[in-house]
């Protein structure tokens, strides 16, 4: 099989799937915009489905030597007393077998198994597509057999191939914002979280990691510029208590600022003629489903198991792929508007009665079994495929 690949975006689902289709004996090519493998990052988990998609690369084992290794999480008043405690795992909705890393650790992982054998050209874009023809942003052109737009929730691919962003993203009604900070609070793998109404902040460390992160989530800001992301942070937290000043102060000067939407993505078709769309860019669920990655490493992994069973003919392969992965997709979509609204508090009397729940919940003897009931659907949502297993050439 010498079908070629050109795969835009170098994040989690397009190093998945540039592995994969090496497996298959595809050709994959992937161009990244940023200059270089993007490190670091936010804290992700993969559970359900998408450990198995990690154990049959056989990386299974180096993702657990690399665990975040976060032993205890608690929610904090406006004076930093701890509320409420608990072991990391049972904070973090985990269950044992699921495995939490920084993003760019895994897509590290993901990218060592390809380096050698997958064509990676960085610093550069897809800025047009004209049937199987590919102009890049530097100018470069080429042909390609087949065009898979990894490329995140502002995808350029589904953008040139679908139409613009506006018709497929709908906006959940918050913000997201994560920094690099300094760990001004000596954490030892462990994670706080700050509620107020309408705002929630939280920093952890991670093993081996000098640096905290921060992450702010709420609702959206009315009648504020977000033209400028460090200046509609301030605002959106403007008057704050507990540690959220200094973290606001340290985020504006993080080189490694995000700030976006929190958004999700819905398409008819996930495909168009030889172009297909997958993780992020077809059906982002939000950061609040807690699922996005998991839902990139399985989708990659079905994209290029469906290509292999097809013989490379995409016009069975897509329709396959996406009859597989679509219903895993939408019910993990259904988590995030709910999450957001327990993660992000409106009001005051909400703050008051969460804070006294938590308290004495955490005090409670069976507190982590009813912390894994709350999270049931969660778990329900990440188990809800079933991976086939596709032959490959020995």
């Amino acid at each position: 099989m010498t079908k070629t690949v050109l795969i835009s975006g170098a994040g989690v689902a397009g190093v998945t799937l540039a592995y994969w289709l090496r497996r298959h004996g595809f050709t994959p090519t992937v161009v990244e915009r940023a200059d270089a493998l993007r490190d670091g990052g936010y804290k992700v988990d993969i559970r359900g489905a998408a450990l198995e998609v990690v154990r049959r690369a056989g990386l299974l084992e180096a993702i657990r030597e690399r665990r975040t290794d976060v032993r205890s999480g608690a929610v904090v008043d406006r004076t930093g007393k701890r509320v409420a405690s608990m072991n990391g795992d049972a904070f973090g909705g985990r269950e044992e077998a699921d495995a939490e890393i920084l993003r760019g650790d895994l897509t590290r992982l993901l990218f060592d198994l390809t380096k050698d054998e997958v064509d990676y050209r960085f610093g550069d874009a897809i800025a047009a597509i004209d049937g199987h023809q590919v102009t890049f942003d530097s100018g470069r052109t080429g042909t390609f057999d087949l065009i898979v737009g990894a490329d995140g929730v502002h995808s350029r691919t589904r953008a040139l191939a679908f139409g613009p962003e506006a018709g497929f993203v709908t906006d959940m009604g918050y913000r997201v914002a994560i920094a690099s900070v300094p760990n001004h609070l000596n954490l030892d793998r462990e994670e706080l979280t700050y509620v107020s109404p309408g705002r929630t902040t939280l920093v952890y460390s991670t093993a081996g990691a000098p640096a905290a992160k921060a992450m702010f989530l709420f609702e959206a800001p009315e009648g504020v510029d977000e033209s400028d992301p460090r200046r509609a942070l301030r605002e959106a937290y403007a008057d704050q208590g507990w540690e959220v000043p200094r973290l606001l102060e340290a985020a504006a000067d993080a080189g490694d600022l995000y700030y976006d939407r929190m958004l999700q993505v819905r398409l008819d078709s996930w495909s168009a003629g030889p172009v297909a769309l997958i993780g992020d860019a077809a059906h982002c669920a939000s950061p609040a489903s807690g699922q996005g990655t998991s839902l990139a490493l399985v989708g990659a992994y079905l994209l290029a198991g469906e290509l292999a069973a097809a013989g490379g003919d995409h016009t069975k392969a897509f329709p396959a792929y996406e009859a597989r992965m679509r219903p895993f997709a939408e019910r993990n979509q259904k988590l995030g508007p709910a999450n957001v609204k327990r993660m992000v508090l409106s009001s005051a009397g909400q703050v008051r009665m969460s804070m006294v729940m938590l308290g004495v919940m955490s005090r409670l003897p069976g507190r982590d079994r009813m912390m894994a009931a709350m999270m049931a659907p969660l778990h329900k949502a990440a188990n809800g495929i079933e991976i086939p297993a596709y032959p490959t050439p020995s």
